[in-house]
């Protein structure tokens, strides 16, 4: 008899526990819920999570490439490969006192979008989108529109949208079409005024 209330007591000690459980559960998943970001906040955070491993003193930016709701190539921005970078020596920049957005010859990084487009399939940037974030030193958002020289190899890889954080860490789109008209009236405009002497 005691050996039967004894596994009764077990069994509805652990009925007790699975509904307690159960409960944290609920409670769990509907705080979850509630935290739960969108798709484009999701692939930002996952953005400012690859900024962790840049090298980079003044900003770390992350790069994610994204097609059908799947990563399909990530980056940051930090040297080339086997090259020393500024977190083991300093930067050229800062010694210079040059902005963050200028003197890119200066700099031995490869930015987070190249890399990105590096460490993916051309197929699979065919119509996918870029996402990208970064933070500055002092760790606020800061704006990660890509350079010239990146939005062109973005156009190149055909991938169709980017997806950047503002400096308050809301989401802004770019319609890479948009880059080609741009670029393509930049070209001609610099073009005439070289013709003109200007």
């Amino acid at each position: 008899m005691t050996g039967r209330l004894g596994a009764f007591d077990a069994r509805r000690a652990a009925r007790g526990r699975i509904r307690f459980l159960t409960g944290f559960l609920l409670v769990s998943a509907e705080a979850a819920r509630m935290d739960r970001p969108d798709k484009t906040m999701y692939f930002l955070r996952i953005a400012l999570a690859v900024a962790a491993r840049s090298t980079c003193l003044r900003r770390k930016f992350g790069a994610v490439i994204v097609k059908g709701n799947t990563i399909v190539g990530t980056g940051y921005n930090g040297t080339a490969k086997g090259v020393v970078n500024c977190y083991e020596v300093g930067c050229i920049k800062d010694e210079m006192g040059l902005p963050q957005d200028r003197a890119y010859d200066l700099c031995p990084a490869v930015h987070a979008e190249e890399n990105a487009i590096i460490n993916s399939s051309r197929t699979d940037r065919i119509g996918a989108t870029l996402y990208i974030a970064g933070l500055d030193a002092d760790g606020n958002y800061t704006v990660a529109v890509p350079c010239l020289r990146c939005r062109r190899k973005i156009i190149n890889s055909e991938i169709e949208e980017v997806v950047i954080l503002d400096s308050a860490g809301e989401p802004l789109r770019y319609n890479v079409d948009g880059w080609i008209a741009e670029d393509t009236e930049w070209y001609l405009r610099e073009l005439e005024r070289t013709r003109l002497g200007e």
